[in-house]
């Protein structure tokens, strides 16, 4: 989530798909609470592009994702960002503070995850300020 400004992002907490669903996914239920929970105003979701800017099969997963989230969600915007290489730089940024082995795999989803609204973050305002 990020501060009430939208300038800094910080890790919640990691929240695991619901695969296999009876009903609503345990998913969305888990991600209400925490919109409920905190505020949020949107909902920011990493979309896999590959490095040469198409989107494949895993992006096109997300989109069904976003399409059913942002139903249950309503009227909390759900929107998608380009998560590339977010994994690569959040185990680079977790190694450069002495993370490591078993603790980072721990963690490395939610450092991704504030490494893609960080991203989304600095993109709103430079667009605003420009």
């Amino acid at each position: 989530m990020s501060d009430p400004d939208g300038i800094l992002a910080t890790p919640l907490r990691t929240i695991a798909r619901d695969l296999r669903p009876r009903g609503v996914p345990s998913d969305y239920v888990e991600l209400a609470a925490l919109v409920a929970e905190t505020g949020a105003v949107e909902v920011i979701v990493g979309l896999p592009i590959d490095l040469a800017g198409r989107e494949g099969p895993a992006a096109a997963k997300v989109r069904r994702y976003v399409r059913g989230l942002s139903r249950y969600l309503a009227p909390i915007p759900v929107l998608v960002t380009d998560e590339r290489m977010s994994t690569a730089a959040a185990t680079r940024r977790l190694s450069e503070h002495g993370v490591r082995g078993k603790r980072r795999r721990a963690v490395v989803d939610q450092a991704a995850a504030v490494e893609i609204l960080q991203g989304w973050l600095d993109g709103v305002r430079r667009q605003r300020d420009a």
